[in-house]
Formats: C-alpha cells, sequence, structure tokens
C-alpha cells in the first residue's frame, strides 16, 4: 500500500489520495490538462514549470515511459496529480514506469484523487497555489503554502532555459540557419525545424540581440515558456531590437512577447488553456484548426496598436490566438504548432516560417 498523502489548496481545500513517485513536498500553482495521452510530454513540457499538473483522463501511466517522447531534458512540473497510476503498463517502447520516472527526479505524485472535483474547483474559481504532502496535516500544510510566493511573482524562464548555446543539426547540409531564443524550448521544435532542412542554433534567454545577430541567422524563433510575461523586460528588449532585422516568429510565450515588443499587455486567464483539443479560427480564411496548448496568459487584443493585427481567435473564449505584423516578417501563435501531444493540424506553421525566411533572403 502506497503512503497517505494530501492535496491541500490554497482556499484551505482538501483532497486525500496516495503518495507516488518520491515521498516529498511540492508546492506550485495547480492547474489541468485536458489531453487523453501524453503525460510522459506534460511532464517533460517547460512552460509547466513552477506548476503541480493534473490530467482530467483518469488512467495515466498505461503505456509506460519511453526514450522518445521527452520534450525536455528532464522532469519540469513540481507535482503530478492523477486519479488513476497504473503499476503494470503495456508498450514495446516502455523502459520504466510512471512511479520510477517521478521517483529518478524526486517529483511526488499523488494518485486515487477526484481529478474531476479538483478541475471542477479550477474551473469555478480559478487556478490557485497548492501543496502535495505525506507527512503533514492540512493545516500545516496550508500554513506552509501560504508562506509561498506566488506563482506570478516568479521569472521561471530563468529557471528552465539553457545554461549555454548548443546546436540542433539536420544531419545534412542546412538550408537556412535559425536561432532559437530559449525560454522554455520544447525538443519538438527543433525536430520539425531539422526536418525543413534548419540547423539551428538553440541560446540562452538572456542572450542579446547583438550576440544573436552575429550568429548569422536566417530566421529567429521565440519559444514557449513558463510564467507571466510582464516579468521579462530583458527578452522583449531584445526583441525589439531584433525587429525588422530579421525575420522572426513566436509560439506561445514568444507570442506575447512580440505582442509586447510593440506595445502590447498580457493579462492572466481564469483557469489558462492547456490541452490537445481548443478550436482556434483563422480570420483571413475562416477555417478552423484544432489545436494543443498549454498557457495561463493572454494577449489583450485592445493594447497592441496599429503594427500588429491578430490573425487567430480562440473559439471557446475569444482570445488572441495569433498575431502578425503589418509591415515586418514577423507572426507568432499562442497555441503550439508542435503538438506533442496534440494534433499535427498546425505544422505547416513551421512551413510559414520557412517561406517566410526564403522571401527575405
Amino acid at each position: 500500500m502506497n503512503k497517505p498523502a494530501i492535496l491541500v489548496l490554497a482556499d484551505g481545500s482538501v483532497y486525500e489520495g496516495n503518495s507516488f513517485g518520491a515521498e516529498a513536498d511540492a508546492f506550485g500553482e495547480v492547474v489541468f490538462n485536458t489531453s487523453m495521452v501524453g503525460y510522459q510530454e506534460m511532464l517533460t513540457d517547460p512552460s509547466y514549470a513552477g506548476q503541480i499538473v493534473v490530467p482530467t483522463y483518469p488512467l495515466i501511466g498505461n503505456y509506460g515511459i519511453n526514450k522518445e517522447d521527452f520534450e525536455s531534458n528532464k522532469i519540469q512540473v513540481r507535482g503530478f496529480i492523477v486519479r488513476e497510476e497504473c503499476y503494470q503498463p503495456n508498450h514495446y517502447l516502455s523502459t520504466k514506469t510512471l512511479q520510477q520516472y517521478l521517483a529518478e527526479y524526486g517529483i511526488p505524485g499523488i494518485s486515487g484523487i477526484d481529478t474531476r472535483a479538483v478541475t471542477r474547483k479550477l474551473r469555478s474559481v480559478g487556478v490557485m497555489m497548492g501543496i502535495i504532502t505525506s507527512d503533514k496535516t492540512p493545516q500545516q500544510a496550508l500554513e506552509q503554502l501560504l508562506k509561498q510566493p506566488n506563482y506570478g511573482e516568479t521569472d521561471f524562464v530563468r529557471q528552465v532555459t539553457t545554461e549555454k548555446s548548443y546546436p540542433w543539426e539536420n544531419g545534412g547540409k542546412p538550408q537556412h540557419r535559425v536561432v532559437a531564443l530559449d525560454c522554455g524550448l520544447r525538443y519538438n521544435i527543433l525536430r520539425l525545424l531539422a526536418k525543413r532542412g534548419c540547423s539551428v542554433t538553440v541560446v540562452p534567454c538572456t542572450t542579446s540581440a547583438e550576440e544573436i545577430l552575429k550568429l548569422k541567422p536566417d530566421g529567429v524563433l521565440l519559444s514557449p515558456g513558463p510564467g507571466d510575461p510582464e516579468l521579462l523586460d530583458y527578452i522583449v528588449d531584445t526583441v525589439k531590437q531584433l525587429a525588422g532585422k530579421k525575420p522572426m516568429t513566436g509560439i506561445c510565450l514568444g507570442n506575447q512577447l512580440i505582442a509586447r515588443a510593440f506595445g502590447g499587455r498580457n493579462f492572466k486567464l481564469k483557469f489558462g488553456h492547456r490541452g490537445a483539443n481548443h478550436p482556434v479560427r483563422e480570420l483571413a480564411t475562416g477555417r478552423i484548426y484544432i489545436t494543443a496548448q498549454n498557457h495561463g496568459y493572454a494577449v489583450d487584443p485592445d493594447s497592441i496598436g496599429n503594427e500588429l493585427e491578430v490573425t487567430h481567435i480562440n473559439l471557446n473564449d475569444g482570445t488572441v490566438e495569433g498575431l502578425r505584423h503589418k509591415e515586418l516578417p514577423i507572426f507568432a501563435i499562442q497555441y503550439h504548432s508542435e503538438a506533442s501531444p496534440g494534433p499535427l493540424d498546425n505544422t505547416y506553421l513551421f512551413d510559414q516560417f520557412m517561406e517566410m525566411i526564403k522571401g527575405n533572403s
């Protein structure tokens, strides 16, 4: 039998379950993800830094952990909350169980939780801070939780960015050179760029525009990442200096950074968009795409001024899902064109980036 554990939310709500993974406490913003598959990609997604993740799908771990579905080099979540943990995964690529993977990285999980109840709570009142613990009373846990900094007060990008630049080659003669500014980069972005003939250099989030331009890129990609974009003035300044010098695209946090570079603002969503089934409309064509998403902030459309225009909107809540500069070779999307997990409907945006690079070479 696993040791009893509890999840305590900042409003005092308590959910009882069983500990798995590492026996440790975890503090973080509690968020839910509606994807039916892809728990390994969720765990290793840097955009989840500082967060405790609740998959809404009830059975987690049934195909184990494999060597191919990592989106970064470690587990990024603070904790993992599931309805039912699978002890005996069955998949030919599986090398270990979910329990073993979490324990290896010192990440606590809690199973046996009514994840529907947690999700309903977060949808009703909004995401909030929480704690997973197996050795504290609910009152002790709440007291410790209330001493922790709020999620929006921390620059998590500096915690997840690469410490030094590194190459991601395409295995052949490169057709284009791309610099990816790592704000919380997912490996599938690099895989899809390499597939399109790009030689990519990944650089830390603190890299200056001057240093990026010295690498002589044909284009610049602003990656996804965690946290509040309003804390990232140092990256916004870099984006401002790069604008107009090289073709540029942004994904998720990259979209928010481009908005800020041209005078826009961002705001926190009540419970964010996290999952693989979010409908987005492309305004120019009216076409609807099903998208993978993972963000808790959105661009204020009334703040973006005259240089940018909105290109995509979310059909669930009408929020901004894409931007384009009216004159410069710059476009961005709020959702994840690289999927992983999620539908592959939107990988065409990498082709658009390639066309923009060719058009400005």
